[in-house]
């Protein structure tokens, strides 16, 4: 026993000839950790350490007398939020504008790179990237001066046409109405260009023989594009829509706060300016903290609880229903004939126990055949001599 242990101690050891050579690979790389460093550094003092505030959502906190001198007060801000009365307007603000942005911003690009796809002229094509390009660069200030000039009632090249037509001058930001187009045109023109670059690089690495081919079966400019550029740009679709997806509840701030005023409010007032008001404006730090912290994760969380547990509540509604409502397609998530029958069927019926017995069985079998006979292929081609290997993964 004594020999086991001594052996197992020497193999819990960390070997000098081991750290000897992660400290020379470290020495080595020494440039590379150096230029690191500032990132890390970074990461560490402005994502990492302001975490450690967010307690400040339990607290009535007072900057002047810490948390030490603040008092604990629990969830009590999270539940002033859900009890406010502009609670639902303003997650129906942010959600609503999110939707519209998720809709025509993110089509726009695609559109655009697939148009840009089919222009011949290089030097044409290449300016009017440019110029797409150019209206990302610009300050949120500048481009909101610019919308506000465009659409002033007085000076406004809108209103100097609709005057032209014998019509009044309407104040777009002043009527609510008009926010939310304002908003998503202004976004479209903004980004169109610039999200277009990855959608563009990606069209880049499609086949040019597939188009060959395609023109050879007869197949026009709208038929390659149905059928070899969409799908051929598909997956980088599909992992842009997911990255999208993740901030469906972060409406810009500097946008929106800029374009707003009191006519416009009732569409306008989003969680970003409405935690901006509560904690810069009012000096409410900890109301404005637990809002920011608490609302993302709840209401996405609930989104997501929603899809996913719809199909399993509306089974589970069916088998509590009588068989005459499911029949007339009255199924509702409380049933007015409530009925544990079906349930007290399964229990009574001897072939459906027999049938989750054999279903069982022949799962479990089936995992251990499926084990045995992985680890049993698994071994032999572990060894780099083993000449067969490769037969075998054919």
């Amino acid at each position: 026993m004594a020999v086991t242990d001594v052996k197992r101690e020497k193999k819990l050891r960390w070997p000098k000839e081991n750290f000897k050579k992660v400290k020379s690979k470290i020495w080595a790389n020494r440039c590379m950790y150096f230029m690191i460093l500032p990132v890390v550094i970074y990461y560490l003092l402005f994502k990492y350490w302001p975490m450690l505030w967010l307690r400040i959502a339990f607290y009535d906190f007072k900057i002047l007398k810490g948390f030490e001198g603040s008092k604990f007060v629990g969830l009590k801000h999270f539940k002033n939020f859900m009890a406010n009365p502009d609670f639902l307007q303003i997650m129906w603000n942010t959600l609503y504008l999110n939707i519209l942005s998720l809709a025509f911003c993110f089509t726009a690009p695609i559109i655009f790179a697939l148009l840009l796809n089919e222009l011949m002229d290089g030097k044409f094509k290449k300016t009017v990237q440019t110029v797409s390009y150019l209206p990302h660069f610009l300050s949120m200030v500048v481009v909101v001066s610019m919308i506000k000039n465009i659409l002033s009632p007085s000076i406004g090249v809108i209103n100097s046409i609709i005057k032209s037509m014998g019509k009044e001058a309407i104040y777009f930001l002043g009527e609510a109405k008009y926010f939310r187009p304002i908003m998503v045109i202004s976004g479209i023109w903004q980004e169109v260009g610039w999200g277009s670059i990855i959608y563009l690089s990606a069209l880049s690495g499609i086949d040019p023989e597939l188009y060959e081919a395609a023109v050879i079966d007869g197949a026009g400019r709208f038929k390659q594009t149905l059928y070899i550029t969409i799908p051929g740009i598909a997956g980088t679709i599909v992992v842009m829509l997911i990255l999208r997806m993740g901030t469906l509840l972060s409406v810009g701030f500097e946008k929106v706060y800029l374009l707003q005023n009191p006519h416009n409010l009732a569409v306008s007032e989003v969680l970003s300016t409405y935690v901006y008001k509560k904690g810069m404006v009012n000096n409410n730090y900890s109301f404005a903290t637990a809002v920011d912290m608490f609302v993302f994760n709840k209401i996405l969380m609930c989104i997501l609880a929603i899809i996913f547990l719809y199909p399993i509540l509306n089974v589970l509604a069916i088998s509590l229903s009588g068989s005459a409502p499911v029949l007339r397609g009255e199924v509702s998530f409380f049933p007015k004939q409530f009925t544990v029958k079906a349930y007290e069927n399964i229990f009574t019926n001897k072939h459906i126990w027999r049938s989750y017995g054999n279903t069982i069985f022949v799962a479990v079998v089936g995992c251990v055949l499926g084990l045995a006979m992985s680890s049993l292929a698994a071994y032999p081609m572990a060894f780099g001599d083993f000449m067969e290997r490769k037969y075998i993964v054919l």
